[in-house]
């Protein structure tokens, strides 16, 4: 979950989705997909170099504004290239108080059992004390999410409704 690796620290969350891998590419590639599990509102422009705006409630009035490093997304119905993989990569703010991005990204792999394995990676993080503690945070919100988008995918329950963070 939480790794030294050369450059610096990194949370590593994986989850088998037992869902189409294009609905779970989706999720993570998709404004209304975002919506789902992630936040309330989105206006997610799929192109590099554009920004991921997040709203976490109906107002707009507690956004975050992420750059969009790396954007790919298979629907599927292409003969030639229809491997089902999304890989999407964005500027994130791992503390409130933090004005420095740290990397996520997020890849959707097809299985051949069925379903998608998705794997978030955010990093790399200095290894001080205080960015640890910081890096143990962003990980339980993490898999929190991860949870709940295989939650919603699965038996068609948003956690957020029960208990919204």
């Amino acid at each position: 979950m939480v790794g030294r690796e050369q450059d610096g620290v990194w949370i590593t969350l994986k989850e088998v989705i037992h869902a189409a891998p294009e609905e779970v590419g989706s999720c993570v590639a998709t404004a209304s997909g975002l919506c789902r599990w992630l936040a309330v509102l989105a206006e997610y422009p799929p192109e590099v170099g554009a920004r991921l705006e997040l709203s976490w409630d109906r107002d707009w009035s507690r956004t975050t504004e992420l750059k969009i490093l790396a954007y790919e997304f298979d629907q599927g119905g292409h003969a030639s290239d229809a491997s089902g993989k999304t890989r999407v990569k964005w500027e994130w703010f791992p503390s409130p108080l933090d004005e420095t991005p740290v990397p996520v990204e997020i890849t959707v792999t097809p299985i051949p059992e069925g379903g998608a394995r998705v794997i978030v990676r955010h990093g790399p993080f200095a290894e001080d004390h205080d960015t640890l503690l910081t890096v143990a945070d962003s990980a339980e919100s993490w898999r929190w999410y991860l949870c709940n988008l295989r939650s919603i995918l699965e038996s068609k329950h948003d956690m957020r409704t029960v208990r919204p963070l």
